[in-house]
């Protein structure tokens, strides 16, 4: 009986995903439906909303979302490959704290980067290991591992929770201080990882064994493709696209701030990520559904800024979009058998 009904279940949703696929506009595609609402957003904020359309606000926009985006990036290759990595906001912190504490005491730039980024090397190895080997689920080893690797900062090895930036370090701060042809290099930086995370997914061999492990990791292991160590490496590159993130945040605000472990930024990054149009289900998506998802989700928020919406309001917007995200990744990519059985998230 519960098999007839699970069948039937599956036959509805197969059902509901087929009657979406012939809505006009060449079918349901959530890229194409952000897009058009990020395009819609920007226009009303732009109409009703002074000052939102100057260049101030506009740049401060970009330099905002820009960390935020990149994070994004290093996640696509975790939820494309069927996981997620909820630790990716310690080894934004973390290592680039340890980076400004070692350069302060006197160990040189190359030395002081080599050694946070080691270490972030260290966590991503740490998570894949332990999914890919140990089998536990990529949500409860990424939980474990990110409050692990916060509570080194908490524990006394770093003299304040604020490190600040040292002086030894202002050779590199322009990756995220300055700006370009008026383009803040945050932004620039965040168009860099973009376009490398985008050849190494779409133009290299292993970004193409990300998409395949994702997308059907039983045939991917018959097929001779070494499913175990893919799944190490993208966790590996998440947690370095996470420290060069934090690289980019600690120059641009001369300081990196451990705490912020303990706020909601990981949510955003996986708001960023799912409602783009990248499926939970794995091996869908791009860089330009996190480049898309970056740009609606710093718009929306934005505008709620310069309306003065209490910070609790934001947080309140924040969850209902992502709700929203969630239910349209089920409907155009509906969880199949080998989805169900991969155990993933």
């Amino acid at each position: 009986m519960g098999s007839r009904i699970d069948e039937a279940s599956a036959k509805g949703r197969s059902g509901l995903s087929r009657v979406l696929s012939r809505l006009p506009g060449g079918g349901f595609d959530q890229l194409r439906i952000v897009t058009l609402l990020f395009v819609a957003i920007f226009a009303l904020y732009a109409l009703i909303l002074p000052g939102f359309l100057s260049i101030g606000n506009l740049l401060t926009l970009m330099r905002t979302v820009s960390v935020l985006g990149i994070l994004g990036l290093g996640m696509a290759i975790v939820v494309i490959g069927r996981g997620i990595d909820l630790s990716m906001i310690a080894s934004l912190c973390v290592p680039a704290a340890v980076v400004l504490t070692l350069a302060a005491r006197g160990y040189g730039i190359v030395p002081s980067v080599g050694a946070g980024l080691l270490m972030a090397v260290a966590i991503g190895l740490l998570n894949g290991i332990l999914v890919a080997y140990a089998e536990i689920p990529s949500l409860f080893t990424t939980l474990a591992v990110g409050i692990g690797i916060a509570g080194i900062g908490q524990i006394g090895v770093f003299d304040y929770e604020i490190v600040s930036w040292p002086p030894q370090l202002d050779p590199i701060a322009w990756i995220g201080r300055g700006a370009l042809f008026g383009m803040p290099y945050s932004v620039l930086a965040f168009g860099v990882a973009a376009v490398v995370i985008g050849v190494f997914l779409r133009r290299t061999r292993p970004g193409m064994f990300v998409y395949a492990s994702g997308d059907n990791p039983g045939a991917t292991r018959l097929t001779g493709i070494p499913l175990r160590p893919v799944l190490v490496m993208q966790y590996v590159i998440s947690a370095c696209v996470a420290f060069f993130a934090g690289m980019v945040l600690s120059a641009s605000s001369a300081s990196m701030d451990t705490r912020i472990f303990n706020l909601t930024w990981i949510y955003d990054v996986i708001l960023v990520v799912v409602l783009g149009g990248i499926g939970l289900s794995g091996g869908r998506g791009g860089v330009i559904n996190v480049v898309v998802g970056t740009l609606l989700i710093g718009t929306i928020m934005n505008g709620l800024t310069i309306m003065n919406m209490p910070f609790e309001m934001q947080n309140l917007v924040r969850g209902l979009v992502l709700l929203f995200a969630v239910l349209a990744d089920s409907l155009v990519n509906p969880r199949n058998e080998e989805t169900s059985q991969q155990g993933d998230i």
